[in-house]
């Protein structure tokens, strides 16, 4: 049995297209709670991680909810992927995860329950390394198997990581390898098993995340479905500068660069691209290095304005140019 083939996209590959999102929210208009629990700090005005609550006290309640179709085959690896994905969005935040609970679609008629249970047993091993209690949750019949979580978290208000913080002069800093996206493809096309890449995504973010705020750190986004040129566009655009991006300084996970020569770009990819071409001065980057640039992570690391100790710098925020991204 194999859980990738009982999905038309895999991981973070299956949201729903960045353009078409910002299309959906625009014009939204909320409305403001009566007598609400706290102040909103964080919303829907810049696309960031999670939402962000201010309540008495003088701290921070940050929330998020994130669930996706498999991306491997094995169910136990499946939970804990996607337990470390939502959680990322916490520590994107700069905050520490107090709390989740299960988001389970399951075809109940088709998947064993006994496969189920090996997905929530992988959850609930990367929230038990999180510190992050798991209790309850909900299901629901569905003919695709999703799985994540929502998340509630803690943080300091006046510390939280936003990604309409950069300022020019910054540092850009990636904490983990790129390349997940047509790896996971080419996984869930042949059945091969690619480690590292899977090492990478139940690698959670929190230290990283610690270390950014110890560094002094305000500006942060973590990597995952837009991949790093869609994420690094919001983070630019939300904070009203260019991104330029040190191409050759960017790192790949092994065998990445050869799934884009044997063809395993998801769809989701390709969409990551065309959303950002239009605000891109792509340079002279050939198109295997532009689809990795644009290619749809799962679990992905942290980009931080700013520099932590181990992570390589790939570029820096500058003065709004013609472009918002330039690649060099």
């Amino acid at each position: 049995m194999r859980l990738t083939q009982y999905a038309q996209g895999g991981g973070c590959a299956c949201k729903i297209p960045p353009g078409e999102l910002e299309e959906v929210l625009t014009g939204l208009g909320v409305p403001a709670p009566e007598q609400a629990c706290g102040e909103l700090i964080v919303g829907l005005e810049t696309g960031d991680d999670a939402a962000v609550v201010r309540i008495e006290g003088g701290t921070a309640v940050v929330a998020t909810a994130d669930f996706f179709t498999p991306v491997v085959d094995d169910p136990y690896d499946w939970g804990r992927i996607a337990a470390a994905n939502a959680l990322s969005d916490v520590y994107a935040m700069g905050g520490r995860p107090l709390i989740g609970v299960n988001l389970l679609c399951w075809p109940r008629d088709v998947l064993p329950y006994e496969v189920a249970r090996e997905v929530l047993r992988g959850g609930a091993a990367v929230a038990a390394e999180a510190g992050c209690h798991l209790a309850g949750g909900h299901t629901v019949n569905d003919p695709e198997p999703k799985y994540g979580m929502a998340v509630t978290g803690t943080a300091d208000p006046e510390r939280l990581l936003r990604n309409d913080r950069g300022a020019a002069g910054l540092p850009l800093t990636l904490t983990k390898p790129l390349g997940l996206g047509v790896l996971n493809n080419r996984h869930k096309a042949t059945g091969e098993v690619f480690k590292e890449a899977v090492e990478t995504m139940t690698r959670l973010n929190a230290e990283a995340s610690r270390a950014a705020l110890e560094a002094g750190v305000r500006c942060a986004t973590d990597v995952t479905g837009f991949g790093l040129l869609g994420h690094l566009y919001k983070l630019a655009r939300a904070s009203g500068v260019s991104a330029v991006v040190d191409t050759a300084a960017v790192p790949y996970l092994a065998g990445a660069r050869e799934a884009v020569r044997d063809g395993y770009v998801p769809g989701g990819t390709r969409r990551n691209l065309d959303w950002v071409a239009p605000h891109a001065d792509l340079g002279r980057a050939d198109e295997g290095t532009r689809l990795l640039l644009a290619d749809a992570q799962t679990s992905g690391g942290l980009l931080l304005a700013g520099e932590i100790p181990g992570a390589p710098v790939i570029g820096e925020l500058v003065p709004r140019a013609g472009h918002v991204l330039i690649l060099r």
